[in-house]
């Protein structure tokens, strides 16, 4: 079975992006002579391969078409929606295969993108066989981090069991349970997603190391490797198994698992499918647009993220319409944000029909003392929400709203969904959210990086971002080193960088161009640079603080 991958089979320049007309654009790859349908409409870009299902034929402009969204076959006549993908004569056929198209925020080029396969589960059919109470279990620890026990095999997703993930930003919500760091150590196999450290946790595989140095860990093939710092952090992992993208791994005879890649951000991103005798799991974790959209329809169990508040914007954002901490646009925006999301998580849910839901990998907070705006403002949807929201739209799917040690026994809720004996609580005297982080602990390791050597002397700066290598874009920052409530630091560096040709001048140039102040935590951003790290740690894990003139994105 081949691995799938991600190919990009046409690509516009920003002229011709902008020359698309409203509604149904044909275009042709001239490399290769393929052709593309491009939909525009106000809100989005859709497109797909000029080929119709049938039988293969070209698609036209239907001169029937009164509101400028069907297209006609040449060869039998079947009509295609493409605003919605739907055909729509013969009604109830078929839906299109969509591709991805990614609209460049920095040089407006788009370029239409597809996986192949589309759909590699369906490879290997396996019949689903009853399964015994008991068979599959699934026990929620925190945040991301389940533990799937089919027949004797058991599992591990994303352990963050210990420590703070994006720096010193983010912060466990739940309590993990007092065994979770034995389960982990006890387990068969552990899947990471993704290189964010609210899933690739070193705190955390720092403990499983020195107990289990060789447990098998699989990650998916993605561009950024995942486990890029392990020879950095010093954590011993001597069993890290990078494996192709939809492609069955056989765990044993009854249990394989399957990574596919995000759409959206398919350098980074995957997700899970989990089978055992026939009975599929799919975990979408924080994918964006996983498997371009293209999911098993009807799983038993089907896992997402759900919170939101993710992002360093707005939260660090500030100046113009972003001033003052009791910020209503932020708060608007934030608001807008949430209900947006839990509409979409809604309509996945619907659209897939899961057997049972659960919402997780969302369960963090801005715990630190100094972090107490960006708690109170970034307000985060609850499971409890979300899952009120599916029962509405979908009332025959089971929820599953989970605390720390809750089970979930996949036969029982399969055989007997509405009477609730599938799923365990935990007891009443379990302690579900934290109370206390051992701030100092972490804080402290920062922090011994403020007065390393290298730091006294300025041309690091220099060093260091021509280490980085990003240049040849017209955007000038202004970087300020600050204390944790970003005053700028005595004796702290601040210093410009242009990087149209990667100097470092003394004044903004005179010249037009998109310019940043970003005030950083001396701590995280010396900790950062030393160790070659993400700025991530910076911007998602709030440490930041930005303002920008025009009020424009920067996506590179």
């Amino acid at each position: 079975m081949t691995s799938q991958v991600s190919k990009t089979v046409l690509r516009l320049e920003a002229e011709d992006v902008q020359a698309l007309k409203d509604g149904i654009n044909f275009k042709k790859n001239k490399e290769d002579g393929k052709c593309y349908i491009i939909y525009k409409s106000e809100d989005k870009i859709r497109a797909c391969v000029n080929q119709c299902k049938h039988q293969g034929g070209l698609f036209i402009k239907d001169i029937e078409d009164l509101d400028g969204r069907t297209v006609r076959c040449t060869k039998h006549y079947w009509k295609l929606n493409v605003a919605t993908m739907e055909y729509v004569n013969p009604p109830d056929s078929f839906m299109q295969d969509k591709l991805e198209a990614v609209l460049s925020d920095t040089d407006g080029r788009l370029e239409l993108v597809e996986l192949n396969p589309p759909d590699p589960w369906t490879a290997e059919p396996r019949e689903a066989q009853e399964l015994h109470d008991g068979e599959i279990t699934l026990t929620y620890l925190t945040h991301a981090c389940m533990e799937l026990k089919a027949g004797n095999k058991r599992m591990m997703f994303d352990p963050w069991l210990t420590g703070p993930a994006f720096a010193r930003g983010w912060w466990l919500l739940h309590e993990p349970p007092s065994d979770a760091m034995d389960r982990l150590s006890q387990a068969d196999l552990i899947y990471i997603s993704h290189m964010h450290s609210d899933h690739l946790s070193y705190p955390t595989l720092k403990h499983l190391s020195k107990r289990r140095p060789d447990i098998p860990i699989y990650v998916g093939d993605t561009s950024r490797p995942v486990f890029w710092y392990l020879e950095k952090s010093g954590v011993n992992l001597t069993n890290i198994n990078v494996v192709p993208f939809g492609v069955w791994q056989n765990v044993d005879e009854h249990l394989r698992f399957m990574i596919l890649m995000d759409g959206v951000h398919p350098e980074m991103d995957t997700c899970l499918i989990v089978e055992y005798k026939g009975h599929m799991i799919l975990n979408t974790v924080d994918c964006t647009r996983p498997n371009n959209g293209r999911l098993p329809h009807g799983v038993d169990l089907m896992m997402s993220d759900f919170a939101g508040g993710a992002s360093g914007f707005p939260m660090t954002f500030h100046g113009g319409k972003y001033t003052g901490e009791s910020n209503s646009w932020k708060a608007d925006f934030i608001k807008n944000e949430r209900k947006k999301l839990l509409h979409y998580k809604t309509q996945l849910v619907k659209s897939l029909q899961p057997k049972i839901y659960c919402p997780f990998a969302g369960y963090f907070t801005e715990a630190h003392p100094s972090d107490r705006y960006i708690k109170e403002t970034n307000i985060k949807n609850s499971a409890a929400d979300l899952n009120e929201s599916i029962r509405k739209s979908c009332p025959n799917i089971l929820t599953w709203t989970p605390l720390p040690s809750s089970v979930l026994d996949l036969a029982v809720a399969l055989k007997k969904p509405s009477n609730g004996s599938a799923i365990t609580e935990p007891p009443n005297d379990t302690k579900i959210l934290k109370d206390s982080w051992d701030f100092d602990l972490y804080l402290d390791e920062l922090n011994a990086s403020v007065s390393a050597e290298i730091f006294k002397y300025k041309s690091w700066i220099q060093y260091y971002y021509n280490w980085a290598g990003f240049k040849g874009y017209n955007l000038v920052i202004r970087v300020i080193e600050t204390d944790d409530d970003f005053k700028p630091l005595k004796g702290g560096y601040e210093y410009l960088v242009d990087f149209l040709d990667l100097s470092f001048p003394d004044v903004r140039p005179e010249r037009d161009h998109a310019y940043e102040e970003i005030k950083n935590r001396v701590n995280v951003m010396r900790h950062v640079v030393l160790n070659g790290g993400l700025w991530d740690d910076l911007y998602i894990g709030f440490n930041n603080r930005m303002s920008r003139d025009p009020d424009v994105y920067h996506h590179k």
